[in-house]
């Protein structure tokens, strides 16, 4: 028999989306049938493949000095719903259920009894092998914990730092890019506004260009060297290759992007963030500079790395396939098999 499965993915940001351009493309070669559910708040990133559910869920806001805004955030929770959409989810009707960090159905899979696989960043955050902060944030390790409760985990990280964590999923749309330096900066901060990065890049340095995403700005801007422009997948990928080195937050995507692009990064973590303060311990293993915020004590760190960051290199193959084909050997029930599956390296 072959599959039918449910891929759920967290809306809130662009990570777990980038990803999945990749992922729903080797599923769907693999089930009989493919359901595709998004949760959270409208994407920015256009989605070239059917979704069957668009669920309210439980995203995050960002806020606009440099973390989540949490009183936007529990305002639009709106537990009625979210409960609702947890009960009214047929999980029941799929021989898998795959979730990317979505919340709506890995809380029905837990009311239901049914099986929940993670494949997911934050699942190899959770790992005890996993970088960790210095200071643990025990709250913040609790919501990452149980946000999207699972039955199995299947990670993804900068290192493999165990079994069942793998390198990160380079969405072919990066892997076809060219890396050239052209000079300027690509900036992604979301977390802060566009009048604290003029102003803050600007007085960190004139002499270079700064091209800016903003998910707080609807249209482009230009002021002196920085260049503000509004969320775009195609826009960013572009200045991305273009770039000279990346200042961002301490996401997962868009950092492994840029290392794998073999640009020089800085990641700027968002407050009251935990699984953010995990990524920027790991890449400082790595050799990533980190800065707690962009203000002036911070600066001087900033200013060096604008004149003598070097790149920081990594081993990124595509193991996407591979991984996806040893999670539908392990997790699929007996006498169900995946449509092709090509030669499975099991060595993951």
């Amino acid at each position: 028999m072959e599959p039918r499965i449910l891929y759920a993915i967290q809306g809130t940001g662009n990570g777990h989306l980038a990803r999945a351009l990749d992922v729903v493309s080797l599923l769907r070669q693999r089930a009989a049938r493919l359901d595709v559910l998004v949760s959270g708040p409208p994407a920015d990133l256009p989605l070239p493949f059917p979704v069957r559910y668009r669920c309210h869920g439980l995203g995050f806001i960002f806020g606009k000095k440099g973390g989540v805004d949490f009183a936007r955030t529990f305002w639009q929770l709106k537990s009625a719903r979210l409960l609702r959409e947890i009960e009214q989810l047929r999980v029941q009707d799929y021989d898998l259920v795959i979730s990317d960090f979505e919340p709506v159905s890995a809380w029905a899979c837990q009311l239901r009894g049914v099986p929940c696989v993670a494949l997911s960043h934050q699942s190899a955050v959770l790992h005890p092998l996993a970088p960790r902060p210095d200071t643990l944030d025990l709250m913040g390790r609790a919501v990452l914990r149980h946000y999207a409760p699972s039955t199995a985990q299947y990670g993804f990280h900068f290192q493999p730092y165990a079994p069942g964590i793998s390198t990160p999923v380079i969405r072919q749309q990066v892997r076809a890019l060219t890396p050239r330096d052209e000079g300027h900066y690509t900036v992604y901060l979301p977390a802060f506004d566009e009048a604290t990065l003029v102003q803050r890049l600007r007085y960190l340095s004139r002499a270079v260009t700064w091209e800016v995403f903003s998910k707080h700005s609807p249209v482009e801007a230009e002021h002196g060297n920085v260049r503000v422009r509004p969320v775009s997948g195609a826009a960013f990928l572009d200045s991305l290759a273009r770039s000279t080195g990346v200042l961002c937050g301490a996401g997962f995507e868009t950092p492994a992007e840029a290392l794998y692009l073999g640009k020089k990064l800085l990641v700027v973590p968002m407050k009251n963030q935990f699984e953010q303060q995990c990524n920027a311990a790991a890449l400082a293993a790595m050799g990533v500079p980190v800065v707690k915020s962009l203000k002036d004590k911070h600066l001087p760190r900033l200013d060096h790395w604008l004149h003598h960051g070097q790149p920081v290199p990594v081993d990124y193959p595509d193991q996407t396939a591979a991984v996806i084909d040893k999670l539908l050997l392990e997790q699929l029930p007996a006498g169900v098999r995946p449509v092709a599956q090509p030669a499975l390296q099991l060595a993951l």
